[in-house]
C-alpha cells in the first residue's frame, strides 16, 4: 500500500508541478500586462470571489463530503447503484449551482459591494476608488460563471479520483491557466481595459477543463444522465456532511478573502501584493499538501468503511510526507520570498517596490505553509469518518482568532503596512487550526503523532535550518536581483534552489532519513 501511495502521490505533484508552472508564466504576464495598480486590484477581485466559490462547492466542502459517501457506495454497492447514486448527486449539484451562477452575474453589484467594501463607499461618495468598483461590477459578470463549469469539473475529478485515476483530475487545471495566458496574449490587447479581457479566461478556462474531463469520465463508464436526486438517501447524507464542511474544510479560504475585503481600506496595491505572495504560497501548497490529501482521503474513506487498523498508518504517513516538503518549503519561501518574486513578476508594469512589498507579504504567509498543509492531511481524519461537524467548531474558533489578528496587526502596522500583518494573521490562524484538529484527532483516539513522526519532524527542522543559513551564505545581495538581466537572475535563482534542495536532503540523510521511513507504519 506504501509503493501505491508514493506512486499516486508523485503522479498528482507531477500534474499539479505542470500546472503550477503554467500558473507562474500566467501571473508573471499578468504582473507585466496589470503591474500592482488599480486595474490588478479589481481583476484579481473579480476572479478571486468565483475561486473562493471553487475552493468551497468545487474542491472544498463538496468533494470532502462526496468522495467518502461515493467509497462508502463503491465497497458496498453494486455499479448500476454507484451510477444511479452519480447521475442524482450530479443532477442535483448542477441545479443549484445553475441558480447559484444566475444570481452571481445578476446581483454583480451586490457582491462587489459585499466584499468590495472600501471601494464601494468610495463610489458613494464620488471618491477616486469608486471607479474600482464599477469596473469590478462589471468584471464579475464576466468571471462568476466559472464556478457552474468548476462545480461540475471538481465533481467529476472527485468520481476519478475516487477510482483512483489521479492523473485526470490533477491535470485538468493546465487548461485554465493555458485559457488565462491565451487570454492575456490574444484578448487582452482589443479591449481598452486589458483586464477586462483577461476576465474571459477564466470562461473559457472553465469551459475547456469540463470538456477534458468528459471523455474519462465515458471511459470509466461514470458518465451518466443528471437527475434530480434531492430526496435520495445518498444525496441526503451528502447535503448533511456538506453544509458543516462548507465552513470547516475552508475556514483558510474565508480568512483569504476577509483579508481582501480589510485590504480594500489600506493602501492602494495592497490587494495585488497580498495576491502575487499568496501565488507563489500556492505552489507548494498545491504540490505537496493537497497532493498528498487528495490520494489519503479515499483510501482513508476505504478504511473507515471496511473497519481497517491501517487508518492511523495512513494518516500519519501523510503527516511525514507533509513535514518531508513541507518544512524546508516554508524556510525556503521565506529565505528567498524577494528573489522568487523578482524573477517570476517583476516585468512591465510590475516594479522594484512591488516586489518588496509582496516580498513582505509573502514572509508572513510562509510562516504558516506548514499549517497550511497540515489541515489539508488532517481534515480527512475527520471527513473521512464522516464527520463534518467537528472542523466546523474548530474552524469558528480559527475564525474568530483569525478576524482578531487582523484588527490587531493591521492597526498595529497602519495604512501603507497594515496589508502584512493581514498575511501573518492568516498564517497563525491556520497554525491553530491545525493544532486544534490534531489535538481532537488525539482526544477522540483516531490518531496523533507517533514519536516516530515526532523525531521525523525534529531532524527535518533541524535539516531545513541548516539549509536556509547556507541558501543565505551563497544568495546575492539585493541590488544584484534589482540590476541584473533576467537570465542571470534566472539561473541564480535556479542555482540556490538546487543548493538548497541538496543540502537538505543530503543533511536529512546524514541525520538518518532511510527509505523505510517514506513507508505506513515504518
Amino acid at each position: 500500500m506504501s509503493k501505491k501511495l508514493l506512486r499516486s502521490g508523485m503522479i498528482v505533484s507531477v500534474m499539479t508541478f505542470l500546472s503550477r508552472i503554467l500558473g507562474l508564466v500566467r501571473d508573471s504576464l499578468l504582473a507585466a500586462v496589470l503591474g500592482a495598480g488599480p486595474a490588478a486590484d479589481v481583476y484579481l477581485f473579480a476572479a478571486k470571489i468565483p475561486n473562493f466559490l471553487r475552493r468551497l462547492f468545487a474542491e472544498g466542502a463538496f468533494a470532502q463530503a462526496f468522495v467518502p459517501v461515493l467509497s462508502e457506495y463503491q465497497t458496498n454497492k453494486e455499479e448500476d447503484e454507484v451510477r444511479q447514486f452519480i447521475a442524482r448527486v450530479s443532477g442535483t449539484l448542477g441545479t443549484i449551482v445553475t441558480v447559484v451562477a444566475i444570481v452571481g452575474v445578476v446581483a454583480s453589484p451586490v457582491l462587489a459591494a459585499l466584499f468590495g467594501t472600501g471601494w464601494f463607499v468610495e463610489w458613494l461618495n464620488d471618491g477616486e476608488g469608486g471607479e474600482k468598483f464599477e469596473l469590478a461590477s462589471v468584471m464579475l459578470k464576466i468571471t462568476f460563471p466559472y464556478i457552474w463549469f468548476i462545480t461540475l469539473v471538481g465533481l467529476s475529478g472527485s468520481i476519478l479520483n475516487a477510482m483512483g485515476r489521479f492523473g485526470v483530475a490533477s491535470f485538468t487545471p493546465v487548461f485554465l491557466n493555458l485559457a488565462i495566458i491565451s487570454a492575456i496574449v490574444f484578448i487582452a490587447p482589443h479591449f481598452e481595459e486589458p483586464a477586462i479581457g483577461i476576465a474571459w479566461g477564466w470562461f473559457i478556462g472553465g469551459l475547456a477543463q469540463l470538456l477534458f474531463q468528459l471523455p474519462f469520465l465515458y471511459k470509466a463508464r461514470m458518465l451518466v444522465r443528471p437527475k434530480w436526486g434531492w430526496n435520495d438517501k445518498g444525496v441526503i447524507k451528502i447535503r448533511t456532511l456538506m453544509i458543516p464542511a462548507l465552513f470547516g474544510v475552508s475556514v483558510s479560504q474565508i480568512n483569504l478573502l476577509f483579508d481582501t475585503v480589510i485590504a480594500t481600506f489600506l493602501g492602494g496595491g495592497s490587494v495585488s501584493w497580498l495576491f502575487f505572495a499568496d501565488r507563489l504560497l500556492e505552489f507548494p501548497l498545491g504540490l505537496f499538501g493537497i497532493a498528498i490529501a487528495t490520494v489519503i482521503l479515499p483510501l482513508l474513506s476505504r478504511q473507515h468503511s471496511s473497519a481497517s487498523d491501517n487508518f492511523r498508518l495512513t494518516m500519519d504517513w501523510g503527516v511525514r510526507m507533509v513535514v518531508l516538503m513541507g518544512v524546508p518549503a516554508m524556510l525556503g519561501l521565506i529565505v528567498l520570498a524577494k528573489p522568487m518574486l523578482n524573477v517570476l513578476f517583476m516585468h512591465g508594469e510590475f516594479t522594484a517596490h512591488d516586489v518588496t512589498m509582496a516580498g513582505y507579504a509573502l514572509t508572513a504567509y510562509g510562516c504558516g505553509l506548514l499549517s497550511f498543509m497540515m489541515i489539508k492531511v488532517l481534515a480527512p481524519g475527520f471527513y473521512a469518518r464522516q464527520d463534518t461537524k467537528t472542523p466546523v467548531k474548530i474552524g469558528i474558533k480559527a475564525m474568530i482568532a483569525n478576524m482578531g489578528f487582523n484588527l490587531a496587526f493591521a492597526l498595529a502596522l497602519g495604512y501603507e503596512y497594515g496589508y502584512i500583518g493581514l498575511a501573518f494573521a492568516t498564517a497563525l490562524s491556520a497554525t491553530c487550526n491545525a493544532f486544534w484538529l490534531h489535538q481532537q484527532l488525539k482526544k477522540e483516539g483516531v490518531y496523533h503523532l507517533s514519536s516516530q513522526t515526532l523525531i521525523f519532524a525534529a531532524k527535518a527542522i533541524v535539516a531545513a535550518l541548516v539549509m536556509s543559513i547556507i541558501v543565505i551564505y551563497f544568495n546575492p545581495p539585493e541590488n544584484f536581483w534589482n540590476t541584473a538581466d533576467m537570465w542571470t537572475k534566472i539561473f541564480e535563482l535556479t542555482q540556490l534552489i538546487v543548493i538548497a534542495g541538496v543540502s537538505y536532503f543530503l543533511l536529512f540523510i546524514a541525520l538518518g532519513l532511510r527509505p523505510r521511513h517514506l513507508k505506513s507504519g515504518f
